[in-house]
């Protein structure tokens, strides 16, 4: 049996990177061997055989030799191994393109054989965001972009993983440039066809398209996953809006909430995702004005954000997006609506009862 590390393990020790994910290849083993040596290993993988074993991936490759697995991995930057003895085994390129920064794929064949490396290539573009994209690379994301119906086979679990680690990456932002000069937003996020072409808004709030703005804010929560993905989705509605009426893109909060359902439900990103892209396009306009909200207005939005704490993920977001910090003024609010209980006798009268502890909690936020 001979057991080789792979992939971004490698690449990111030969870079000065924390090491994230260990992935392993095997040869020589099938699986009852393989179970033999790690009985605590539990498999995962069907077509592939792959086994978990701690926080390491091991995969029983069906490749000849370590050097033709390599061959067949997506860029050049992650086709790297390590033997047991810590010998180095590397794509020709590799090591150039690692030195001089470069995102170069192994072939085109590789990546007409699973079109998922399309978004794997635009999620290492925010991953290592001083990194350029090979012209090889750029003219065969173009390829994919003229056939969305290869685009369209990729499972949309698959889509949805790489796309959560894009909005965990240094520049997330990239992620959609990528996905944009090369036209593949077809068919996974349709919803952003076009929007470099929107304006984000009237003169003198914004000069910039609408996709340069969704980044500006993505990049500004970077590192914060959940919070970039509200970034994204808080402008959403503003795709709808008739050509006729820019700038201006009124009610956009309201058809935004819908989007950000439909994007999240189409990827299977986690349910707490797609509520917070839902509270994102919905909410960010009356929270980015907090410290003028009536008390009444202040209970409806807390009530909504309060339970799902969602509070200084949609504020946090609102600094971003308008600059306006409103995060300790509205926790404190929290804090009083969370002091208010409806009296006994008022208790059972359905939506009466419910009309009388807002009414209360609207007052204990006029009291200092």
């Amino acid at each position: 049996m001979r057991i080789y590390l792979v992939g971004g393990a490698v690449r990111d020790k030969l870079l000065g990177r924390p090491i994230k994910d260990k992935d392993y290849v095997v040869f020589e083993a099938d699986e009852n061997t393989f179970k033999q040596k790690f009985p605590r290993a539990h498999k995962v993988g069907k077509k592939i055989p792959v086994f978990i074993l701690g926080d390491a991936q091991y995969t029983l490759s069906n490749y000849s030799s370590i050097e033709e697995d390599l061959s067949h991995r997506d860029l050049t930057i992650n086709s790297l191994a390590r033997d047991e003895k810590g010998k180095l085994f590397a794509h020709p390129l590799a090591l150039k393109d690692l030195e001089k920064k470069i995102l170069r794929p192994v072939s085109r064949e590789n990546f007409y054989a699973d079109p998922l490396r399309v978004f794997r290539a635009a999620r290492f573009a925010a991953t290592f965001k001083d990194f350029t994209l090979h012209s090889s690379l750029q003219s065969l994301l173009k390829k994919f972009g003229q056939r969305p119906d290869l685009l369209q086979t990729i499972s949309p679990e698959r889509i949805g993983q790489e796309f959560l680690k894009a909005l965990a990456a240094e520049m997330p932002s990239r992620f959609l440039t990528v996905l944009n000069e090369c036209n593949c937003f077809l068919p996974w996020f349709k919803e952003f066809v076009s929007s470099d072409q929107i304006p984000a808004g009237p003169k003198p709030y914004h000069d910039e398209s609408l996709l340069e703005h969704l980044g500006q804010v993505m990049d500004k929560l970077k590192g914060h996953p959940l919070q970039v993905f509200m970034g994204l989705t808080h402008d959403l509605g503003k795709t709808q809006t008739p050509k006729e009426k820019w700038p201006r893109h009124l009610g956009h909060d309201k058809l935004g909430e819908r989007l950000a359902f439909d994007l999240g439900t189409r990827l299977k990103l986690p349910r707490r995702f797609i509520r917070a892209g839902q509270i994102a396009a919905r909410w960010h306009m009356v929270a980015a004005q907090y410290n003028k909200l009536r008390p009444g207005t202040r209970v409806v939005l807390l009530s909504r954000l309060g339970p799902t704490n969602l509070i200084e993920h949609l504020f946090s977001l609102v600094k971003a997006d308008r600059g306006h910090d409103f995060l300790n003024l509205a926790l404190n609010d929290w804090e009083k609506l969370k002091q208010v209980h409806l009296p006994p006798k008022f208790q059972y009268h359905g939506p009466k009862a419910g009309e009388m502890l807002r009414c209360l909690q609207a007052q204990a936020l006029t009291r200092r």
